[in-house]
């Protein structure tokens, strides 16, 4: 049999097995992000080993504005589980949307992030693109770009952690990708959106749009399963 065929026969067994396929997968590195990645790799896996979790393997990631705190999730067997909850040193605007360039907003909803937004020549340490306007942004016809998490501690729109922990997320995501995942969830939350929370910000022009991110929140909550997310009818629809 043909080695390419061997190969995809391969990928096909370890995608019924294990829930893994073997992809061949381009992620952007530069010296920097490499040398990051050999300083902090053994750090890494120490803390994931002590919670039964791998470099490697898929990821998640959940931001609430409100706390300041990014969560970095992992899947171990079918759900993902919490690794650890970093404080973001800096966001701007308030809760709420993103709407139009130039309104310093952060912004919110559910963004999923390839390899090629992955930025390690970033002049903020390293970075990602959270991939702002998604699908839902510009059926509203919002405008911006370049809307990150990134290290330096600086923002106008963006997410910005210190250079130690964006070295810390960074690395995780591109082993994640590195490994096969074709692309992981981003979750930009104004706050955990529980009723009490929501009762609290009631008056809130948002508080519709939020009920709707809240679909896909509780789904998440209650499976421990990224939700797939499309937009239908203008609204964010999770399955």
């Amino acid at each position: 049999m043909a080695p390419l065929k061997l190969i995809n026969l391969f990928g096909a067994f370890l995608l019924l097995y294990t829930g893994y396929a073997m992809a061949v997968v381009n992620v952007p590195s530069s010296a920097r992000s490499l040398e990051v990645a050999e300083r902090v790799n053994s750090r890494l896996e120490l803390a994931l080993k002590e919670k039964n979790l791998k470099l490697g393997a898929p990821v998640l990631m959940r931001i609430f504005k409100e706390t300041s705190e990014l969560e970095v999730w992992l899947q171990a067997g079918k759900q993902f589980k919490l690794f650890k909850t970093y404080k973001i040193c800096y966001f701007s605007g308030k809760l709420g949307p993103k709407t139009k360039e130039g309104d310093l907003q952060s912004p919110e909803g559910f963004y999923s992030v390839t390899p090629k937004q992955l930025n390690p020549d970033s002049r903020f340490h390293l970075a990602f693109n959270l991939g702002y306007p998604n699908t839902y942004d510009r059926a509203y016809q919002r405008t911006g770009n370049a809307l990150m998490v990134h290290g330096n501690c600086v923002s106008i729109g963006c997410y910005a952690m210190t250079d130690q922990q964006i070295e810390e997320i960074y690395t995780i995501a591109a082993a994640a990708l590195k490994a096969g995942q074709s692309s992981f969830q981003v979750q930009a939350l104004p706050f955990r959106l529980t009723e009490h929370n929501l009762a609290m910000h009631q008056d809130s022009q948002w508080l519709d749009f939020w009920r709707n991110l809240k679909v896909g929140y509780d789904a998440f909550e209650q499976s421990k399963i990224p939700p797939k997310v499309t937009v239908k009818n203008k609204q964010y629809a999770f399955e």
